[in-house]
């Protein structure tokens, strides 16, 4: 008999949606998603000059985002 495992992030993808509203250009919500260095390079270039801030902010509402162990952001 087969499993089936569904590997899910703890997170949530609402927190993470406004964090990245409030804090995206600082990196807020990768830091809260335990992405630590790419929190640090969106921090230090204001989330690759509002590009990437833009680009996240659709990811995550997609649902295409990941946490840092690459699972998907729960609902």
């Amino acid at each position: 008999m087969a499993r089936y495992v569904t590997n899910s992030s703890d997170k949530s993808k609402t927190i993470t949606l406004v964090l990245c509203l409030i804090l995206g250009l600082i990196g807020g919500h990768d830091f809260y998603l335990g992405k630590i260095g790419s929190g640090l390079l969106k921090l230090f270039t204001c989330n690759l000059f509002g590009i990437g801030w833009f680009i996240d902010l659709i990811k995550i509402a997609t649902g295409s985002y990941r946490d840092n162990v690459g699972a998907p952001i729960r609902k």
